[in-house]
């Protein structure tokens, strides 16, 4: 299997160097790190034990990996505008598309420019960030959830879990991808969201009696909105809040991606993460008040460009 990886930050870059040390074939598109992968590798620090990669099929452009049996997109969803001029070489009359990115509606994009069969989804638990050029740090989960766009287990989802979990990385196929990626949501909104508008990481957050207790209230808003929207079955509020609390605390002072973005002055997740869920609760009769005052504290400082 020839395997691309679109959007090789943090992300694209741990799980690509998974998929590669296991056996397959592995392309990354590169810009940031092109130069230092290139000549020197990619290095993994990893709290699961180091790895090192000497050699690395890396490329500038997409149209000099070709077509590929896999694509896996970890873009940010903020670039989401150059993901068409980005893949269309990529796809081939038998490609699957993987979107690992966060948040809502990146499925439904991928569908409309490349066909809804090609689809699927995947939701990334992982602790990961960028290091020094050609280093990328593991900092601890990475289990994915995957599923068809199209909903239901299928033979095709079942590979490609267990091509993850031949490679190390914790993996299940799910019959309700939307369910998945609200139960995703249900800590996206609260950790990304307040460690980026606070500038605290979620040990800071949990250690402080107020903003622990507005976590579980924001989760709680999310999983009502969740709820509405038929999923096969309902996420039990006051179980999985505290589960996701619990897994939290055991984070050590993680900085999540948003917080990451908003200090390096790059800009914020805030439609996949935050406008589309709200307008899906909203469409479904659910308002989520807390949620929708979060997102406008956040919008309200990111930068406008004329």
């Amino acid at each position: 299997m020839r395997i691309a990886i679109v959007g090789a930050g943090a992300l694209g870059l741990y799980y690509g160097a998974m998929l590669q040390r296991s056996g397959l074939d592995v392309c990354f598109l590169l810009r940031r790190d092109y130069q230092a992968i290139t000549t020197g590798g990619l290095q993994v620090r990893s709290v699961n034990g180091d790895f090192y990669l000497a050699q690395i099929k890396a490329f500038r452009t997409p149209q000099e990996i070709g077509v590929a049996d896999l694509v896996i997109v970890g873009l940010k969803t903020f670039s989401n505008a150059q993901m068409g001029e980005l893949m269309r070489p990529l796809i081939g009359k038998e490609t699957a598309i993987l979107t690992l990115q966060n948040g809502l509606g990146n499925e439904e994009l991928l569908a409309e420019s490349f066909g809804p069969e090609r689809v699927l989804g995947g939701i990334a638990f992982l602790c990961s960030n960028r290091g020094e050029p050609g280093v990328v740090c593991h900092l601890g989960e990475g289990r994915i959830r995957l599923g068809e766009f199209g909903a239901g287990l299928t033979p095709r989802s079942e590979k490609l879990a267990a091509m993850f979990r031949d490679a190390g990385v914790p993996c299940e196929a799910v019959a309700d991808l939307r369910r998945a990626r609200w139960e995703k949501l249900v800590w996206n909104i609260p950790f990304n969201g307040l460690s980026a508008l606070l500038g605290q990481d979620v040990t800071e957050l949990l250690t402080g009696g107020h903003t622990r207790e507005l976590v579980r209230e924001l989760m709680l808003e999310v999983i009502a909105g969740a709820n509405a929207q038929g999923l096969s079955n309902e996420i039990d509020g006051p179980i999985f809040s505290k589960q996701m609390i619990t897994l939290t605390d055991q984070m050590d002072h993680y900085r999540p991606s948003m917080q990451i973005d908003r200090e390096e002055g790059r800009p914020l997740e805030l439609d996949a993460i935050f406008a589309i869920p709200l307008q899906r609760a909203v469409a479904a009769g659910v308002t989520m008040p807390r949620v929708d005052m979060l997102y406008r504290l956040l919008a309200g400082g990111e930068k406008i460009s004329c």
